[in-house]
């Protein structure tokens, strides 16, 4: 019983391919990926790859900053993790810097009602833990160490 593959002609991968990128923003190590699975050839790749750049389908600039304005409001992540996931996604350090200008507004004040809100759920006696468990969260999303230890220090001080 042999399985029949789906061959595809530049044309219709192209057609293919502008629904793709028209769903969502995506980055090209995405699209190079979705035209490998296709089993197309790296010649037809390349044409395609160009042809979605020329009509403005697919461009980086607008993937990084659409990936960073979604991940900043919708997750919470930090600067640390969003440049981390676009440098994992092979996107230029010119694109990540433009995409951390789509955060820089609200920054400060989200990571404030995030770490006060992760506060307010920890239940821990000792301060020591509970700053951990604070700090832990918030570097896991993301966010700068110095932020995360003066946040934790300042929503769980000694008591004196």
């Amino acid at each position: 019983m042999s399985e029949t593959v789906k061959t595809y002609t530049v044309e219709e991968a192209k057609r293919r391919m502008e629904r793709y990128c028209a769903y969502q923003e995506r980055c090209h190590k995405e699209v190079v990926t979705k035209l490998r699975q296709m089993r197309m050839i790296p010649e037809a790749i390349d044409v395609i790859v160009a042809y979605l750049i020329e009509e403005n389908f697919l461009n980086e600039e607008r993937f990084a900053r659409s990936y960073a304005r979604g991940k900043f409001r919708f997750k919470k992540w930090g600067r640390v993790r969003i440049t981390r996931e676009l440098k994992f996604r092979e996107i230029s350090r010119y694109n990540i810097a433009c995409a951390m200008e789509e955060i820089e507004d609200d920054y400060q004040e989200v990571f404030d009602t995030l770490a006060e809100k992760k506060a307010d759920t920890i239940t821990e006696k000792n301060i020591q833990k509970a700053r951990r468990k604070l700090a832990d969260y918030l570097l896991y999303k993301g966010w700068e160490s110095s932020m995360v230890y003066e946040k934790a220090v300042e929503l769980f001080p000694y008591d004196d």
